[in-house]
């Protein structure tokens, strides 16, 4: 991966806002390697050939089906991409997993079986497993003759998995731990052969454990009813004492936790991809029907709020996959050096970036394209009504986007803290040197010189309300949920500008520059609304006059025609009839 690799490995998470970043060094979807797409051919040909054609069955739970289709592409080697080759698998990067997710994410119900099982159902044994428990698992997983499931959340602990009430309690000949609970919302509940399951050990330590259906006292509720994704399976399971072998036993006694969130970090990037090829679907599929349909003797492409819409459509989801790729890059770039978990521990903060972005940029496209259909997007006959309720659970499933949020600014302002990362004290230079900046020329490039100033903003805010609420700040949610949005900016804007300029770089004809004049300035506007918020929380009096003059400074910029860039965005969709790039 000749891109990623020479992404420099000084980067830490969150330091893209203390640091610049060069043009070369971001990692993009452009960037892929011949055998990333060789891989990702091989993706698409199944969801055309045997997919797309199932899609019916799927969706109606036509018995075993899934199932079949999930053992059918084993065969192909998409559910072996991440396992090492001595276990039976195919062994590639993270970009070449990814790359599958996101042809196979063109139907959510699918994915929910696909992901579900090569990522949070086969990764916790792939990082953290015995090399006993590798052997015995990993190939059989590979090539999904065992479905494999995660199983943390209960029903009185969705967010707060570590107030679950499974128990584990070791037998009296020690030879096994007996589980007793109930999980809830369990996807691949209904057809999963392997869990790995989170319980307490003697009620206090939170634990995993390798559970198969075969050893006993292991049961499915029904299926859920639910508001979309119908075609998963997702139910409660029922353990009762269940006997688990100790051998069994995932990683340490009472080190649970480590797990969970690891995989839940993994799961958050994953879950970016999938959006962003939820969103590109839905875009093809709102051009051509705005093609097609007339309305007042022309077709409704022809009208500029139409064309808005999937303008709009198309630079969030831009941005959605700016931001996704990048993470990947930063995390395959330092996996080579610590290893993928360390990796992805390290770029948390981006992982839940990715996901919030993503899932939020999905439900903007989804809810667009029925606007687009009008009536009959509100038809089950429709793809697009099937898409606008599959997507609504992406801003719930691997953490909330509210929980997401608060982890943001929380786990960059732990790293501060612990001297990992020196945000306050860029922060506090910054606060310094701003009589300097404020009286600037400028110069830069106008898109350069907007990243650039909210940066400043970001770090400047961060700074004000660490000072006005210190240790309290994590329990004012409010303002934790302020911080994220202002990061996620940040990150978004620089992903996006940094793309653009690379990907115009190689192709003159690119839409990607009208792309980034329109996004940083709508970003950099929401920066300066949210901003608004934290001053008026963190200030009073003159200093709130002082905080008020330097956002605006900041945060100021001509304006430019929109209006036409949008038309020019819209026309290339048009066109092509699909996301342009």
């Amino acid at each position: 991966m000749t891109s990623a690799e020479a992404t420099a490995t000084k980067f830490k998470g969150g330091s893209f806002l203390i640091e610049d970043t060069p043009v070369d060094s971001i990692f993009t979807v452009e960037d892929l390697s011949g055998e990333h797409k060789a891989v990702a051919r091989t993706a698409e040909e199944f969801w055309k050939n045997e997919l797309q054609p199932s899609l019916e069955g799927i969706w109606n739970h036509t018995p075993g089906l899934a199932v079949s289709l999930l053992r059918r592409s084993a065969e192909l080697g998409l559910t072996a991409i991440s396992i090492p080759e001595e276990y039976g698998g195919l062994e590639m990067d993270l970009p070449s997993a990814l790359a599958v997710e996101e042809q196979l994410g063109k139907d959510a119900s699918y994915a929910a079986w696909h992901g579900a099982h090569t990522g949070i159902g086969t990764l916790p044994l792939l990082y953290f497993g015995t090399e006993e428990q590798k052997r015995r698992y990993l190939p059989r997983l590979a090539r999904a003759e065992l479905i494999a499931a995660y199983a943390l959340t209960e029903p009185h602990a969705g967010s707060d998995a570590l107030a679950a009430r499974t128990r584990a309690d070791l037998s009296p000949d020690g030879k096994h731990y007996l589980l007793s609970g109930q999980k809830m919302w369990i996807t691949n509940g209904g057809a999963a052969d392997l869990f790995t399951v989170f319980a307490k050990v003697g009620g206090e330590q939170f634990t995993a454990f390798l559970v198969e259906r075969s050893f006993g006292g292991v049961t499915s509720g029904a299926e859920e009813k639910k508001m979309g994704i119908k075609g998963s399976s997702t139910t409660a399971i029922f353990f009762e004492n269940t006997p688990v072998p100790v051998e069994n036993l995932l990683g340490e006694i009472g080190r649970g936790h480590v797990i969970a969130f690891n995989i839940l970090n993994v799961g958050r990037l994953k879950l970016g991809a999938l959006a962003v090829a939820g969103a590109k679907d839905v875009l093809a599929i709102s051009a051509r029907y705005a093609k097609e349909r007339r309305a007042f003797g022309s077709p409704i492409a022809r009208f500029g709020a139409i064309q808005h819409k999937l303008a709009e459509m198309t630079i969030r989801t831009y941005a959605a996959e700016s931001v996704t790729w990048r993470s990947v890059g930063l995390i395959e770039s330092l996996s080579a050096e610590v290893g993928i978990l360390k990796a992805v521990e390290e770029f948390a903060v981006e992982c839940s970036m990715a996901k919030v972005i993503g899932s939020e940029a999905l439900d903007y496209v989804v809810d667009e394209g029925v606007q687009i259909h009008g009536g009959y997007g509100y038809h089950q006959d429709y793809a697009v009504e099937r898409a606008y309720r599959d997507s609504r659970i992406n801003r719930i499933f691997e953490g909330t986007n509210e929980i997401n949020r608060l982890l943001i600014p929380g786990m960059l302002l732990k790293r501060a803290a612990r001297g990992q990362l020196p945000l306050l004290a860029a922060a506090a230079k910054l606060a310094g040197d701003l009589p300097v900046i404020l009286r600037e020329a400028g110069g830069e490039n106008e898109d350069e010189k907007l990243v650039r100033n909210a940066k400043r903003l970001a770090l400047l805010i961060l700074g004000l309300t660490a000072r006005t609420f210190g240790a309290e700040l994590e329990s004012r949610q409010e303002l934790s949920t302020y911080l994220a949005d202002i990061i996620m900016d940040v990150f978004a804007m620089e992903s996006v500008f940094l793309r653009s300029r690379k990907s115009w770089a190689a192709n003159k004809a690119s839409i990607a520059p009208e792309i980034c004049m329109v996004y940083v300035r709508d970003r950099m506007a929401n920066i300066e609304r949210v901003a608004r918020n934290v001053i008026g929380a963190c200030t009073t009096g003159d200093e709130r006059v002082k905080q008020m003059s330097v956002l605006k400074t900041l945060a100021g910029y001509d304006p430019l025609n929109s209006i036409e860039l949008r038309a020019k965005i819209a026309a290339r969709v048009l066109e092509r009839e699909r996301y342009p790039f």
